[in-house]
C-alpha cells in the first residue's frame, strides 16, 4: 500500500479520536452503569430491578412500580432516590431545588463525560430544551413557544387528517392480511407531520424519515454499542443536512414552523444556529418516538377493551379523552430524572444536594390518591388529564399539544376506518428503559 492510499495524519487522528470519544461516551452513558445495575438488582434494589426489567419491554415493570409505591413516597435506592407518588413526582419536576443533568458534572468522571459528549446536535445535550436550565432555558423557550402555539398546532390538524387518511388508503389493499401497524402507520404518521413542521421539501422527505427512525432511540439509555453508533451517525447526518436546510429557509422562508422559528425575535434577539439545530433535532427525535408509542399503546388499549371502544363509537366527543387516558395508563415515556441542586425534602425525607431522584411518570399516573381505580382503562375518566405523561414545570413537553392532536387524529382515523381491527400474535415491546412502546404491532384490519 502506498502512502497516498493512507488517510492524512490529521484526518486519521480526528477519526480515531471520534471513534474513541464515541466509545467512551457510550460506555459512560450506556455500558458501564449496567454492571452497577446488575449488582444492585441482585441485592434487592428495586430501582435497579426497575431499570433492568424495563429494558425487557414487558408489563412486569408496573409490578415493580407498585412495589416502589408500597415503600412510601420516596424510596431510597443504592443508585439514588425514586418516587412513584403523583405529588412527589410533580414536586421534583417543578421545584427550583432540582434541575436536569447528571450528578457527575464535576470531578474526574464529569470531565470524561464532557470530553466524550457528542460534538453535533443531540436531544439530551445542551442547548436542547430537554436539558438546558435558566437563564438560557428561559430565553430559549420564550422564543420557541412563540412559534409552537396551540393555534399553530390546530392549523396542522387538517393536514394530519389528510396524512392519516392517505396512510389508511394505502393499507386498504392489504386489509385482509396481517400488517405491522408500527411500521406502516404509527411511525409514518408522526414523521410525515414532522417533515411538514420542518418545511422539508417533498423530494427530501425520505431522507428525513430515515433520520427520524434512526435518531429516535437517542432519548433512551441502555443502547448496545451498534445501536449507539447508528444513532450517532444519523444525528451527524441530520446535523449536516440541517445546516444547509436552514440556509435555504433563510433565503426563501416557507409556510412552516421551522421557517417561523428562524425568523422569530424577542427584543431583537433570535435563536442561534446551534439552538435552531437543537430545536429541530428535538422535534425530530422526541416528536417521532413518543408519538409512535402513543399511537401504538392507544391502539392496543382500545383493542383490548371492547366495551370502552364501544363507548367512543357511540360518543365521538370522547376521542380527546381517549388520548389522555392512554397517556395516563401507558405513557410513551416511563420515567425521567432530576438532580437536587441544594439540600431539600421530598415526601418527608431529606434529599442531599447532588442526589439524583428518578420520577416514575408511569407510576404517578397510576397513583390511587389521584385516580380512582387507577389500573382501569376508562375513556370517560373525568380527571384523566391530571396525568404527568408530558412532565411538568419548565421542562413540560413543548410538543404536548402536537402529540395530543396527532394521537386524537391517528387513533380516531384508524378505528373509524377499521372498526373490526384485530391484533395478531407477534406484538413486541421495545427493549428500552425510558421510552415505552411497541416495536412491532401486527394486525389484520379486516379479519
Amino acid at each position: 500500500m502506498t502512502s497516498t492510499t493512507l488517510p492524512a495524519p490529521r484526518v486519521a487522528r480526528r477519526r480515531v479520536a471520534r471513534e474513541v470519544r464515541a466509545g467512551v461516551h457510550w460506555g459512560v452513558a450506556h455500558g458501564l452503569p449496567t454492571l452497577v445495575l446488575r449488582r444492585a438488582a441482585d441485592r434487592g434494589d428495586l430501582q435497579a430491578q426497575l431499570v433492568l426489567v424495563g429494558s425487557r419491554g414487558t408489563d412486569e415493570v408496573f409490578d415493580l412500580v407498585e412495589e416502589i409505591r408500597a415503600r412510601g413516597p420516596l424510596y431510597r435506592s443504592r443508585l439514588g432516590y425514586v418516587t412513584a407518588s403523583h405529588a412527589a413526582v410533580r414536586q421534583v419536576l417543578t421545584s427550583d431545588d432540582f434541575r436536569t443533568g447528571l450528578p457527575t458534572s464535576d470531578g474526574a468522571l464529569g470531565r470524561v463525560v464532557r470530553w466524550a459528549a457528542p460534538t453535533t446536535l443531540h436531544p439530551v445535550e445542551p442547548p436542547s430544551l430537554l436539558v438546558s436550565e435558566p437563564p438560557d432555558h428561559t430565553r430559549y423557550r420564550r422564543l420557541v413557544t412563540r412559534v409552537f402555539t396551540m393555534r399553530a398546532v390546530e392549523r396542522l390538524r387538517e393536514r394530519t387528517e389528510e396524512i392519516a387518511a392517505g396512510l389508511l388508503d394505502a393499507l386498504e389493499q392489504r386489509a385482509a392480511d396481517p400488517v405491522d401497524l408500527v411500521e406502516r402507520y404509527c411511525a409514518q404518521l408522526p414523521v410525515t407531520v414532522i417533515a411538514e413542521v420542518l418545511g422539508v421539501p417533498e423530494e427530501e422527505r425520505p431522507r428525513v424519515l430515515d433520520f427520524g427512525s434512526h435518531a429516535a432511540p437517542s432519548l433512551d439509555l441502555g443502547l448496545d454499542y451498534r445501536r449507539y453508533r447508528s444513532v450517532s451517525r444519523a444525528l451527524r447526518q441530520f446535523d449536516a443536512w440541517l445546516g444547509d436546510h436552514l440556509d435555504r429557509l433563510r433565503r426563501a422562508p416557507g409556510d412552516d414552523l421551522l421557517s417561523e422559528l428562524v425568523a422569530v425575535r424577542h427584543e431583537g434577539e433570535g435563536l442561534t444556529q446551534t439552538e435552531l439545530k437543537a430545536t429541530a433535532g428535538l422535534v425530530l427525535a422526541a416528536g417521532f418516538e413518543t408519538t409512535v408509542n402513543l399511537l401504538g399503546n392507544g391502539i392496543a388499549l382500545l383493542h383490548d377493551h371492547a366495551a370502552e371502544r364501544a363507548r367512543v363509537t357511540a360518543d365521538p366527543s370522547l376521542w380527546a379523552n381517549v388520548v389522555e387516558e392512554a397517556l395516563r395508563l401507558d405513557p410513551p415515556v416511563l420515567l425521567t430524572g432530576r438532580m437536587a441542586v441544594r439540600d431539600t425534602e421530598v415526601g418527608g425525607q431529606e434529599v442531599r444536594a447532588g442526589s439524583m431522584v428518578t420520577a416514575i411518570l408511569g407510576g404517578a399516573n397510576r397513583d390511587p390518591a389521584v385516580f380512582a381505580e387507577p389500573l382501569r382503562f376508562d375513556v370517560g375518566r373525568p380527571n384523566a388529564r391530571d396525568h404527568i405523561a408530558f412532565s411538568a414545570g419548565r421542562h413540560h413537553c413543548l410538543g404536548a399539544q402536537l402529540a395530543r392532536m396527532e394521537g386524537e387524529v391517528g387513533l380516531r382515523a384508524i378505528w373509524q376506518r377499521y372498526p373490526d381491527l384485530r391484533l395478531e400474535p407477534g406484538g413486541r415491546r421495545r427493549e428500552t428503559r425510558i421510552l415505552r412502546g411497541f416495536e412491532r404491532l401486527p394486525a389484520t384490519l379486516r379479519p
